[in-house]
């Protein structure tokens, strides 16, 4: 039995400091977090890379429409779990009960090793770059301006709270904002010269030329800026409204995200174009350029700087909480098992996800490009453990049948299966991209090695560094010291 399990429901919401999370978090505080989350650097670097890998515009449509059908899916199938085994651990938990505790070591290992400390330094590079250009101090200057922003939200997450603060949904607010105002440029655009005069007409049906040879590179950036709504079920021992809160957070922002990010790359596509869209470096700048002038530039910075400042934030707040239901089930990591009531949150995990996060900072400068090392060392090892977070669903139905669900994934097993079926593919197209095997042809293993990205490289080194750890805390435990056996693990 989990330790939230063992205090009532009455004294667990109280606010009481009793070292537990507390059920303090309201359905929309969820739900703004997890768009704070997603909707970050993603929306303003990803359209050109998704139109380029796509081939046209409609299949960029198709590309993010599907995006959003894969993610809706998903947050379907992850409210059942949540409804069903609210920990703090969020999938953590999830796939602990599914697989056991090994692969759920190994999925903990993950988000603090590469996934979550891999998104926050991704996020940092594309901040750092921004700060760097308006205010240069070096060729190191992206990776200072990082590192900086990520020791400055780590204190923002480690002050004082009672409750959940209105500065979150203002710095959301102004990030939903910054990402409206490129559609109104495009909506300004087209009513200035009229609808369905660029490269972005509506009749796509009866008429969807062939993909682009690169359609599985195109789902990886779009679901790149779709990713991190599952982060929120780390806060399922926390939502006020219980696991229906759980449920409308996750169904909710899903949906405003598809949205938006349908609007923006409509905006996108109609005001710059097609083949304007695939060169632009800073497609969100030009089309605000042109719809409003040059002065927009300055608009335009501030919204991505907004954007990227609220999903790190966002990212560093969910992701201590899984590393905290993790350190609970192992000994060795009892240290980051702290929860701090008055913090309203796990301060000791939060700073060792900070500090690995730091380092990433650092591996990025070094390999020259930190965005898209980033990009490489994370994606492959995210899809994996969201294939088996799909399958969890059906596993947990079967072994675990009596557990009263308050709700539960329509068409079952039909839709579980198509977001792991989904989730699997995005895998190995991530592992395509990250191998490099597009530009090297896809010969043979000499070349394949010799093609692979080092951030790719390095990801795959460090999650299976992570077994090494797991067997030696293992070991460890099954030690006569411990006084426990091997059968305990």
């Amino acid at each position: 039995m989990e330790r939230e399990a063992e205090v009532p429901a009455s004294i667990r919401s109280s606010g009481e400091d009793l070292g537990l999370p507390v059920r303090r978090l309201s359905t929309a505080y969820i739900a703004m977090l997890a768009v704070a989350m997603v909707v970050g650097a993603g929306v303003f670097r990803s359209p050109a890379a998704v139109a380029l890998a796509a081939g046209s515009a409609e299949w960029t449509y198709v590309a993010w429409a599907l995006g959003g059908l894969i993610s809706l899916i998903g947050a379907l199938c992850y409210a059942e779990l949540a409804s069903a085994f609210p920990d703090a651990g969020g999938d953590y938990h999830f796939l602990k009960s599914a697989y056991g505790r090994r692969i759920a070591f190994m999925f903990a290992w993950a988000r603090l090793a590469v996934i979550n400390t891999g998104q926050i330094a991704l996020l940092a590079f594309v901040l750092g770059g921004y700060m760097n250009t308006l205010a240069p101090i070096g060729n190191a200057g992206e990776a200072i301006y990082a590192a900086a922003t990520i020791v400055v939200l780590t204190l923002y997450n480690l002050r004082p709270r009672i409750a959940a603060g209105g500065s979150d949904f203002v710095l959301a607010g102004f990030e939903v904002a910054g990402v409206a105002m490129v559609i109104f440029a495009g909506l300004w655009l087209a009513l200035r010269t009229g609808f369905g005069t660029g490269s972005a007409e509506f009749e796509i049906v009866g008429r969807l030329a062939a993909p682009g040879a690169e359609m599985g590179s195109a789902m990886v950036f779009a679901m790149l800026a779709y990713g991190g709504w599952s982060e929120i079920s780390t806060l399922s021992a926390e939502a006020r409204g219980g696991s229906r809160s759980m449920v409308r957070a996750l169904i909710l922002s899903v949906a405003l995200i598809t949205a938006l990010y349908l609007g923006v790359n409509w905006a996108l596509l109609s005001g710059l174009g097609y083949e304007r869209l695939i060169q632009s470096e800073a497609p969100a700048a030009e089309l605000m350029a042109q719809a409003f002038g040059p002065a927009s530039g300055f608009l335009t910075t501030t919204a991505i700087a907004l954007a990227v400042t609220t999903s790190i934030n966002a990212t560093i707040l969910t992701g201590g909480r899984t590393l905290y239901a993790w350190a609970r089930d192992w000994p060795d990591l009892a240290m980051f098992a702290q929860w701090s009531g008055r913090r309203g949150g796990p301060t000791s995990a939060i700073i060792l996800q900070s500090m690995t996060a730091l380092a990433l900072v650092a591996l990025g400068a070094w390999l020259g490009d930190g965005f898209a090392a980033m990009v490489d060392f994370t994606s492959p090892v995210f899809w994996v453990f969201m294939t088996l977070s799909g399958l969890a669903v059906l596993i947990l139905r079967w072994r675990a049948p009596d557990v009263h669900r308050e709700f539960r994934v329509p068409f079952h097993p039909i839709l579980p299966v198509i977001f792991s079926l989904a989730s699997a593919w995005m895998a190995a197209s991530a592992t395509v991209y990250a191998a490099g095997l597009l530009s090297s042809g896809g010969g043979s293993l000499t070349d394949t090695l010799t093609h692979i990205r080092p951030g790719a490289a390095i990801g795959l080194f460090m999650l299976s560094a992570g077994a090494l750890v797991m067997l030696a805390f293992i070991r460890r435990a099954a030690s006569p010291e411990a006084g426990k056996s091997r059968s305990d693990i």
